[in-house]
């Protein structure tokens, strides 16, 4: 057989595989639909799938879909970065010092466990409804309007779903560089900032990746709950709360099928980048 052909015939039965779920469930979605013939509680797949064929249309007068999950990725973005610029140096430095990982290691064990919820008292009591626009003082234009809706109190929430992922990673990946590595590059006369610039970094990036990704799948986890904060009037967690609110139960499920196909998307993306610089690691293994 043709290798070409082979190629996509392989292809070809891997998305099939992958199809069989999604169709049974639909199916099944379908009817049930049908059978309790009542849209609050359960709507067709119909239903559903006109308003995502539909993303820009407004919806129950609080705007599209794809507008509302633009502002909910400014959110997500905004925690996310913050987590990973404090998280990544942190989580490095404690895992090459013995005495920062002293220092630090209590302190994080101690509030890792607490979910990110348990904050929402304590942050509405910090930073209230301010946002992004009241840091910079803008307060007009297109601007103003994108950054009003990036409140403090939501980012915090996604940066601390965010942090302990990262930082932990960072730590492991840094300890579990080889010792030998270290040790071999001294004798060769290597200096500190060239075994922890050129040697330990190198080899902790794979597990820092890997944090990276699952921390931004905690941070798009953790939207929906900084959405239903006060201040928010906007963004996909709040659209589904609203539609709840009012028994629209189709543009629910619209909103969580599409909170799920962007965190897939973020997923996918960040694999490809893993498999592509680190195709290495595969090799040595």
């Amino acid at each position: 057989m043709n290798p070409w052909v082979r190629l996509m015939s392989k292809n070809v039965a891997n998305i099939c595989i992958m199809l069989i779920l999604p169709l049974v469930f639909i199916i099944i979605w379908f009817y049930l639909a049908k059978s309790i013939d009542n849209t609050v509680i359960l709507p067709s797949p119909a239903m559903v799938l006109q308003l995502l064929s539909h993303p820009s249309e407004n919806l129950i007068s609080m705007g599209s879909l794809t507008n509302n999950i633009f502002i909910s990725l400014l959110r997500v973005l905004a925690g996310y970065i913050l987590a990973v610029m404090l998280a990544i140096p942190l989580g490095i430095l404690m895992g090459y010092y013995a005495k920062i990982f002293q220092l630090f290691n209590t302190f994080v064990g101690l509030f890792r466990p607490i979910p990110p919820l348990a904050w929402v008292p304590l942050v509405l009591a910090w930073f209230g409804i301010s946002s992004f626009a009241t840091l910079t003082g803008v307060e007009r234009g297109i601007l103003f309007i994108y950054l009003n809706n990036i409140k403090l109190s939501m980012v915090f929430i996604i940066f601390i779903g965010a942090f302990y992922p990262v930082l932990t990673s960072a730590i492991y990946g840094v300890k579990n560089v080889k010792k030998t590595l270290i040790d071999s590059a001294r004798v060769l006369g290597a200096s500190e900032s060239d075994i922890f610039f050129k040697i330990l970094i190198p080899a902790a990036k794979p597990s820092i990746v890997n944090g990276m990704r699952i921390g931004l799948g905690v941070a798009w986890m953790c939207l929906v709950s900084a959405e239903m904060l006060p201040g928010s009037l906007s963004g996909i967690g709040y659209l589904i709360t609203h539609a709840y609110t009012i028994a629209r139960t189709d543009v629910v499920i619209a909103g969580m099928i599409s909170i799920g196909v962007v965190g897939a998307l973020m997923d996918t993306l960040f694999r490809i980048f893993e498999e592509k610089k680190f195709k290495w690691q595969r090799l040595i293994r």
